[in-house]
C-alpha cells in the first residue's frame, strides 16, 4: 500500500516537471527564420570576435548571447566582451522583438545609427567601444527605457528634446564621451521628465551654466556631471530635485556659494563637487543629510568653520573629504557620533586647536589625514587614536611645530600601514613605539628636529618599504640591519590598499608639487636618509637590497669607498651619494643597474675614471662636480708627474670648496645689494618696472605682470586669450587636471572659454635650461604641421615658467591602452594597432624628410604617441627633440631619451640619428604587437627586456608565441608576421642596417 503511493507521488512530480521543461525545450528548438537570417548577417557583418564560428546550427535561440520567446522571436542580444568588431550591422532591424541588447566592452567602430532600427528595444549597453558620430535619435525608440552609450566618442551636442521620442525613458548614460556645447536652454523639462531617474553626462565637454529645466526632471535619483566645464552658480532650485541620492558636480568651473537647500534633499547618500571654485560657508543645512554616506567637497574655496555642519545626525557616513579650502576653527566633535566613518580627510585647511578625545569612538576609521594645517598636542593625538584599532593610514604632515615626538607609553597602532609626521619639526628621537608597528609599510618622519641614531629594529619591521628620515639632526652609523628589511630584498607583496577617493602626495623637497599615489603598491621602494649627520660607511650589504628603486644618502659626512656590491641592487632608478667624505673611485660595474636614470656622487673626494658605457652617458657633469681627481675616460690623467692623489690633494680639494662657498656668498651679498638698491629706485619712482618680452638665454626673471598678456597663437582663427584665462582654464594648475608628464613639466587638461579643451605643458625647473627646451619646442612644432603630428596651438610666459598649448587629445596615450588600462589591451584590436603604427610612421616621416628644417624627434615612445577621439595616433612631445640643418646628418644631446627605447649605439656616442628614431619606433611595433612593456621588471629575467625576448623567441622558432593573445588570429596570421619582420629590421644593432622611416611607411601602408 505504502509503495503504491509512493509510485502516484513520483508519477505525479514527473508529470510537473515534464510540463515545466518541455515548453522550454521547445522554445529553445524553435527559432524564427527571420530572426535567424539577421543573426547571421550580424555575425557575418562583425570583422572578429568569432561569432560566425560559435553560432552554428539552424536553433538560434540556444546560441550564446540570445534569448527567445515562446515563439522563437529573439528578445535579448547579451554579447558584452566578445572581442566583436566593426561597425555596428544594420541587421538588427530584423529582430523586430529585440527588447535588451548589450554590445558593451567590445570594439564596435561607427556611429550608432543602427540600434534606432530596433524599434522593440527596452534597454541598449553599447558602453566601452569606438563608436563615434552623434547621439541616435531616440524617437525610433519609444519603448527605450535604459540607454548606455558611455566610454565611446560620440560628438555633438544635448538638445533640449533629447528624450522626445522615449517618453518612458528612466536611465540615460552619455559619460566619457566627447559630446559638446550647452546643456539645454530650454526653460521646459524634456518630455521624459516623469521618468528619468539617472542622468550621467561626465567627462564631456559640456559648457555654459545649469540649465533651468534640469531642475525639471521630478523623480530623478543619480545626477552626475563631474568632469566637464560647466561653470557659473548652482541654483538654489537644486531642492527640487528632491529624490536625488547621487549628486556628483566635480571637476568643473562652478564657483559661488553652495546652495543651502540640502535640507530639502534627505535622500542623499553620495555628495561630491570637488575641484571647483565653491566658495563662502559650508551649508548647514548638510546637517540634514541623514542618509549620507560620502561627502567630497575637496579643492575649493569653501571657508569658515567645520562645526557649522552637524554631522551627528548622519549615522551611515562613511568618507568624507573637506581637504584643500580655507576652513578654519577646530574639528568639529559631532563627527565622533559617525560609527560608521571610515575615511577623513581635512588636509591643507587652517585648523586649529587639539584633537577631540571623543574621537576614540571612531572604531571603523582606516584613514585620516590632517596634514598642512595648525594642529597641537601630538602626544593628545596618539592618545586618542591609539583606540582606533581599525587605522591603517595617519597622515599628520606639516602640524604640532616644534612639539616633542613621545618616544613611549604608546600603544595600539598594530594594524597601522602609513604614518606621516613630516616638515612637523619636532623634536625628540625616532620613537620606540613604531617597534609595535609590523605592518607599517610607509614611515615619512622627513624635515623634522629628531636627534639621536637611527634605530636597529627598524631593519626589524619587515614590511617597510618606504622609509624617509630625510632633513633631521640624526647622527652615526646607518644601522646594518637596514641592509636586510625584507621588503626591500625580496619581490614585496604590498597589502594593495587603495586610496581612490583621497590619493596620497608625497614631496621630497619644498619647491615641488607632490607626486600623487593612489595605491599602497605603487609607493617607489626608498631609503630617503639624505641631509642628517650620518657618518660611518656605507654597508656592502646594501646590495642586497634587489627591490630598491630610490636610495639617497647625500648631504650627511659618510666616508669610505662606494661598494662594488651596489651593482646587485638590480631596480635601483635613483642613486644619489651626493655631498660626503667619499673617497676612491667609483666602481664600473655601476653600469649594470639598467634602470639608474638619476645619479650624483658630486662633492666628495672621489678620484679615477668616471664609468662610460650605458646610461652613464646621460648623466651630466653636475652629478660628478665637486671631485677635483676625477676624469671623463678620455681625459683622464691623474696626475701629470704619475703620481696618485694624497692627502694634500683631498686638503686642496677642501680649500678649494671653501673658498668657493666664500666666493659665492660674496656674489649673494653683492646681489642683495644691488636688488636692495632696484627696490628704492622703484620705490621713489612709485610704479611698477615691466619686464621686456624676450628673456635673455638662461637668465630667469619675476615676469607676473604677464599675467594679462595675451597668449600668442598661431591660428588667426583664435580668440584672444591672456595668460590670465589660461590659468583659470587649467583651475589654477589644479592636480585634478594633471594628465600627463612632459619634459621638464607636468601636463594639464584646460578649459579654455570657448568651450574647447586643450593640453597645456607648464615648463619649469632649471631656468637656463628650461628657457632652451622652452624655445627649441616652439620653434619645432609651430613649423611642423601634420595630420599625425600633435599641434601646437600657442604659448606663454607665465613667471618663471613657459607655458605650451596643444591640441587636446581625446584617448589619451597608446601607452594608456596597452599597459595602464585594465581592458585597453582587450579595446585595442588588431585593426587598431595598425592603424596607429601607420600614422605615427607617417608623423616621424615627416619629421625627418618633409619638415623644414628636418626633426629629430629622440624621444619615440608609446607615451609620446597620442590618440583623438578615432584612435588616429599624433606624435607628441617635442621637449627632446633639436631641429638639425637640412644638411646635417646628426645632432649631439646630453641626454637621450628612455630607458628601453634607447638604441645600443647612444651607449658609444652622444650622436642622435634619424636611424636612432627608427629603433624606438621599432620598440614601439614590438609594443603593439606583444602588449608588453620595453622594460618591465616583473617578468622573470630573461624577459624583462623586450628586445631581447622577441629576438630570442624568434631565434627558437616561437615567433607565434610572441604576438599577444588579444590580437593573435589566422585571417591576421600574415599582417602580424610582416609588422614582426619589419620591427625586426627596425632595431638591428646596426644602425646602417635599419631602414629608413620612409620604407618603414611604404611596407607598414602596403598591409
Amino acid at each position: 500500500m505504502a509503495g503504491g503511493a509512493l509510485r502516484c507521488v513520483l508519477l505525479h512530480w514527473m508529470f510537473f516537471a515534464l510540463s515545466a521543461v518541455l515548453p522550454c525545450l521547445a522554445a529553445a528548438a524553435l527559432c524564427h527564420p527571420d530572426d535567424l537570417l539577421s543573426l547571421r548577417a550580424f555575425a557575418g557583418n562583425l570583422t572578429a570576435g568569432g561569432l560566425r564560428a560559435a553560432w552554428s546550427g539552424e536553433s538560434c535561440c540556444a546560441w550564446d548571447g540570445v534569448e527567445c520567446d515562446d515563439d522563437g522571436r529573439v528578445t535579448a542580444l547579451r554579447l558584452p566582451g566578445r572581442g566583436l568588431a566593426g561597425p555596428i550591422p544594420p541587421s538588427l532591424a530584423g529582430l523586430v522583438r529585440l527588447e535588451d541588447l548589450d554590445l558593451s566592452y567590445n570594439a564596435l567602430t561607427g556611429d550608432i545609427s543602427p540600434v534606432a532600427a530596433a524599434a522593440a528595444l527596452r534597454a541598449a549597453n553599447l558602453s566601452s567601444n569606438l563608436l563615434n558620430g552623434s547621439l541616435v535619435d531616440l524617437a525610433a525608440l519609444p519603448d527605450l527605457a535604459t540607454f548606455n552609450a558611455s566610454n565611446n566618442s560620440l560628438t555633438g551636442s544635448l538638445t533640449p528634446d533629447f528624450c522626445a521620442g522615449a517618453p518612458a525613458l528612466r536611465v540615460l548614460d552619455l559619460s566619457t564621451n566627447s559630446l559638446a556645447g550647452a546643456l539645454s536652454y530650454s526653460a521646459e523639462p524634456p518630455p521624459c521628465a516623469a521618468t528619468l531617474q539617472e542622468l550621467f553626462l561626465g567627462s564631456n565637454s559640456f559648457r555654459g551654466t545649469l540649465p533651468a529645466s534640469l531642475f525639471g526632471l521630478a523623480v530623478l535619483q543619480k545626477l552626475s556631471l563631474s568632469s566637464n566645464g560647466l561653470s557659473g552658480q548652482v541654483s538654489p532650485r537644486l531642492r527640487e530635485l528632491k529624490n536625488l541620492t547621487f549628486l556628483d558636480l566635480s571637476v568643473n568651473r562652478f564657483s559661488g556659494r553652495l546652495p543651502d537647500v540640502f535640507g530639502e534633499l534627505t535622500w542623499m547618500e553620495h555628495l561630491a563637487a570637488h575641484s571647483n571654485g565653491f566658495s563662502g560657508l559650508l551649508p548647514r543645512s548638510l546637517s540634514s543629510l541623514s542618509s549620507l554616506r560620502d561627502l567630497n567637497l575637496r579643492n575649493n574655496s569653501l571657508s569658515g568653520p567645520i562645526a557649522r555642519v552637524n554631522f551627528s545626525g548622519m549615522p551611515f557616513l562613511v568618507s568624507v573629504d573637506l581637504a584643500t579650502n580655507h576652513l578654519n576653527g577646530s574639528l568639529p566633535i559631532s563627527l565622533a557620533d559617525c560609527s560608521e566613518l571610515k575615511a577623513l580627510s581635512l588636509a591643507k585647511n587652517s585648523l586649529t586647536g587639539q584633537f577631540p578625545e571623543d574621537y576614540s569612538r571612531l572604531g571603523s576609521l582606516s584613514m585620516l589625514s590632517l596634514s598642512n594645517n595648525s594642529l597641537h598636542n601630538i602626544s593628545g593625538v596618539l592618545s586618542v587614536l591609539h583606540s582606533c584599532k581599525n587605522l591603517t593610514t595617519l597622515i599628520l604632515t606639516k602640524n604640532f611645530a616644534g612639539e616633542e615626538l613621545p618616544n613611549d607609553d604608546i600603544a595600539g597602532f598594530n594594524n597601522l600601514k602609513v604614518l606621516a609626521f613630516g616638515d612637523c619639526a619636532l623634536r625628540g628621537r625616532v620613537p620606540e613605539w613604531l617597534h609595535q608597528c609590523k605592518k607599517l609599510e610607509v614611515l615619512d618622519l622627513s624635515w623634522n628636529r629628531l636627534v639621536g641614531t637611527i634605530p636597529e629594529w627598524i631593519g626589524e619591521l619587515d614590511n617597510l618599504s618606504y622609509l624617509d628620515l630625510s632633513n633631521n639632526s640624526l647622527v652615526g652609523e646607518i644601522p646594518k640591519s637596514l641592509t636586510h628589511l625584507k621588503s626591500l630584498a625580496t619581490t614585496r607583496r604590498s597589502s594593495g590598499m587603495a586610496f581612490t577617493n583621497m590619493p596620497l602626495f608625497v614631496k621630497h623637497n619644498r619647491s615641488t608639487s607632490g607626486q600623487q599615489y593612489n595605491q599602497l603598491s605603487n609607493f617607489p621602494p626608498s631609503l630617503l636618509l639624505n641631509d642628517n649627520g650620518l657618518n660611518g660607511t656605507i654597508w656592502p650589504e646594501f646590495g642586497n637590497l634587489k627591490e630598491l628603486h630610490v636610495l639617497d644618502l647625500s648631504n650627511n659626512a659618510i666616508s669610505g669607498s662606494i661598494p662594488d656590491s651596489l651593482s646587485r641592487m638590480e631596480n635601483l632608478e635613483v642613486l644619489d651619494l651626493s655631498s660626503n667624505n667619499l673617497s676612491g673611485s667609483i666602481p664600473s660595474s655601476l653600469t649594470n643597474l639598467t634602470f639608474l636614470s638619476k645619479f650624483s656622487v658630486a662633492h666628495n673626494h672621489l678620484v679615477g675614471p668616471i664609468p662610460n658605457g650605458r646610461q652613464f652617458f646621460t648623466f651630466t657633469n653636475s652629478s660628478f662636480e665637486g671631485n677635483p681627481g676625477l676624469c671623463r675616460s678620455s681625459s683622464c690623467n691623474l696626475n701629470h708627474s704619475g703620481e696618485t692623489p694624497t692627502d694634500n690633494g683631498i686638503q686642496k680639494s677642501i680649500r678649494n670648496r671653501k673658498n668657493k662657498m666664500l666666493g659665492v656668498a660674496i656674489c649673494i651679498g653683492l646681489v642683495l645689494v644691488v636688488l636692495l638698491a632696484v627696490i628704492l629706485v622703484n620705490i621713489s619712482k612709485r610704479e611698477v618696472s615691466i619686464i621686456d618680452g624676450e628673456d635673455i638665454e638662461g637668465s630667469c626673471h619675476d615676469t607676473y605682470d604677464s599675467y594679462w598678456k595675451p597668449v600668442l597663437f598661431f591660428q588667426d582663427s583664435a580668440k584672444e586669450l591672456t595668460v590670465s584665462d589660461l590659468i583659470k582654464s587649467t583651475n589654477n594648475f589644479d592636480q585634478a587636471n594633471i594628465i600627463g608628464c612632459g619634459g621638464f613639466g607636468l601636463v594639464y587638461k584646460a578649459y579654455l572659454p570657448d568651450g574647447t579643451k586643450a593640453a597645456v605643458k607648464r615648463l619649469s625647473g632649471d631656468c637656463g635650461q628650461m628657457e632652451r627646451e622652452f624655445r627649441a619646442e616652439v620653434e619645432a612644432l609651430s613649423q611642423a604641421q601634420h595630420k599625425n603630428l600633435v599641434s601646437l596651438r600657442g604659448y606663454c610666459r607665465y613667471g618663471n615658467d613657459r607655458l605650451l598649448i596643444y591640441t587636446y587629445m581625446e584617448n589619451n596615450s597608446l601607452d594608456y591602452w596597452l599597459h595602464e588600462r585594465a581592458d585597453g589591451g582587450y579595446m585595442l584590436k588588431w585593426e587598431s594597432r595598425l592603424k596607429i603604427a601607420q600614422g605615427s610612421a607617417r608623423g616621424l616621416a615627416y619629421l625627418h624628410k618633409d619638415c623644414e628644417p628636418n626633426i629629430i624627434h629622440r624621444d619615440v615612445k608609446s607615451s609620446n604617441i597620442l590618440l583623438n577621439e578615432n584612435f588616429e595616433a599624433h606624435l607628441a612631445d617635442f621637449g627632446l627633440a633639436r631641429l638639425i640643418q637640412p644638411y646635417d646628418t646628426h645632432v649631439t644631446t646630453d641626454l637621450v631619451g628612455t630607458l628601453g627605447y634607447i638604441p645600443p649605439e647612444y651607449s658609444q656616442s652622444l650622436i642622435a640619428t634619424p636611424k636612432g628614431d627608427v629603433y624606438s619606433f621599432g620598440v614601439v611595433l614590438l609594443e603593439l604587437l606583444t602588449g608588453r612593456r620595453p622594460m618591465d621588471v616583473s617578468k622573470a629575467k630573461g624577459s624583462r627586456d623586450l628586445v631581447s625576448w622577441v629576438l630570442q623567441m624568434k631565434s627558437d622558432k616561437k615567433e607565434e608565441q610572441i604576438f599577444d593573445t588579444l590580437i593573435w588570429s589566422k585571417a591576421h596570421e600574415k599582417q602580424l608576421f610582416s609588422v614582426l619582420e619589419t620591427a625586426c629590421r627596425c632595431i638591428s644593432t646596426d644602425p646602417r642596417q635599419r631602414p629608413s622611416i620612409e620604407h618603414v611607411v611604404v611596407w607598414l601602408d602596403s598591409m
